[in-house]
């Protein structure tokens, strides 16, 4: 019994020394295949992080602004995303080396503290951010080139031309920041306090003003990039980055899209300066100046950011034939949103809102690339009428229940109408929750005023000093959809007046 319980252990002993060299193996292979690429020895120790910031905090919520849309989805308001086939086994992902809060409290001699207000201490710790921020951003910008571009080059993963899409001018952007970074620590005292950051930024944010290519090829890198990891071999290269401990859990977008979240952050910076800088200390005009320029920068490149995707999908629309071609689309500069909605039917239809005009189409593939299929003749938003349909709502009609087997999926609908002349055109649109069918009638609702601002604001100059009355055809067809329902929409049979 001792003899047979003795070969048990034996057994199973082997079996997990067997499993910790399978294990041992698969994470070296994965370290030579980055390793190799760089001509280093695989047995070349890793230099850990510094302790600072996470990059969650970084990365802005969903907003409106292009910016904001583009680094989360490329998209305004509304995430449709999607998903790409794994490829090959799933490996448990490693252990994560993450980055901690780390204060200028806790950095510098704590004894300087006593001497200084809390208003104080809270301004050195927001010019301490300001810096460790700086050197964060040239650490990853440094290690999206190291460990992603120039192995997946060396490794024949990408070709040259496809990787200087992706990153486009990134490299560029090390040596602005760190030459930010060298004048904040030269301006840093010996106790670790800085006394003035206002002249420095004054005379450095100018340089600011090359963001504007590079966050207006993100749109088309990112689109690249989606496209590519359809490839086994950059998925699995990318798959395997991922799990790596360096990554952090980030993928490549995260580390492409780290500018566009660190150029919003800096208003966000100035502006915890300012509130802990007093009206009298030498420093406030200085910072005042810089506040303003960057508010000036962030916003021109907000709006060319904006004009670029604008751009972009309009030159990857498909007309089907002349008719369905529309002067507002060639007119148009901002695009209000767009993403994947289905209609009555189930059909998958990619749906854009423009500044004057909603465009419905199919997304196709076309050489290779992503292109989308005029559905239907395009919708001056000034003639739109819409109307939120409530789930189940019994007025719906066989036309959609005989689409759904199950009530459950007959959710987040909306209905546009189209009428010019005697013809009516009818869209039932289902989105993906009841938060991105918001935001879709938010959009539209905006969209309406907007049109309904532009055409008023017309008319008052084509008159001035006239007033326009209800009575007045201008004023009906100008009305902003207000009131009535839940979301503030009109009914549809309210609309039809307008």
């Amino acid at each position: 019994g001792e003899e047979r319980e003795s070969m048990v252990i034996v057994a199973s002993h082997r079996h997990t020394v067997s499993v910790e060299r399978v294990n041992t193996l698969a994470n070296q292979s994965c370290k030579n295949l980055l390793n190799s690429a760089q001509n280093e020895p695989s047995s070349k120790r890793v230099k850990p992080l510094s302790r600072v910031t996470s990059l969650a905090s970084l990365i802005s919520p969903v907003k409106a602004a292009p910016l904001k849309r583009i680094g989360q989805t490329l998209q305004r308001s509304i995430s449709f995303r999607s998903d790409c086939r794994p490829w090959g086994r799933q490996i448990a992902p490693a252990i994560t080396k993450r980055r901690d809060s780390k204060l200028w409290s806790e950095t510098f001699d704590l004894g300087l503290g006593h001497m200084l207000s809390s208003t104080e201490i809270k301004r050195q710790e927001a010019i301490f951010e300001l810096s460790q921020g700086e050197q964060d951003l040239i650490e990853d910008l440094k290690l999206a080139k190291k460990a992603y571009r120039d192995p997946m080059l060396k490794l024949s993963i990408m070709t040259e031309h496809e990787l200087n899409q992706i990153f486009f001018t990134l490299d560029s952007l090390i040596p602005l920041h760190e030459d930010l970074l060298s004048r904040l620590r030269e301006a840093r005292k010996p106790d670790g306090s800085t006394d003035h950051v206002g002249h420095i930024l004054v005379d450095w944010l100018p340089c600011l003003e090359t963001y504007n290519s590079y966050c207006s090829n993100q749109v088309a890198a990112k689109a690249l990039l989606d496209h590519k990891k359809q490839d086994h071999r950059v998925h699995d290269f990318l798959q395997r980055c991922l799990e790596s401990p360096f990554s952090r859990k980030l993928d490549l977008w995260s580390f492409l899209d780290i500018p566009r979240s660190r150029l919003v952050k800096y208003p966000l910076l100035l502006r915890e300066m300012l509130k802990h800088t007093s009206n009298d200390h030498p420093d406030r005009q200085h910072l005042d100046e810089a506040m303003n320029m960057i508010q000036s920068i962030v916003a021109d490149i907000n709006t060319q950011t904006g004009e670029s995707e604008c751009r972009y999908y309009k030159e990857r629309l498909l007309y089907l034939e002349s008719g369905q071609r529309d002067l507002l689309i060639d007119s148009s500069r901002i695009l209000s949103c767009h993403g994947e909605l289905k209609n009555n039917r189930g059909a998958k239809l990619h749906v854009f809102l423009f500044q004057d005009v909603l465009v419905v189409t199919r997304a196709i593939t076309q050489n290779e690339q992503l292109c989308y299929q005029l559905h239907r003749q395009p919708i001056p938003v000034r003639d739109l009428e819409w109307e939120d349909l409530q789930d189940a709502e019994v007025r719906l009609g066989g036309s959609i229940r005989g689409a759904f087997s199950h009530s459950e999926r007959i959710k987040n609908f909306f209905r546009v109408v189209f009428r010019s002349g005697g013809q009516l055109q009818t869209h039932c649109f289902q989105a993906s929750d009841a938060f991105n069918k918001q935001q879709w009638l938010n959009c539209i609702r905006q969209a309406k005023e907007a049109v309904w601002s532009a055409e008023c604001g017309a008319a008052q100059t084509a008159s001035p000093g006239c007033v326009i009355s209800p009575e007045d055809p201008t004023y009906l067809r100008c009305v902003p959809l207000t009131a009535a329902g839940p979301l503030g929409e009109a009914p549809l049979h309210m609309m039809t007046h307008t």
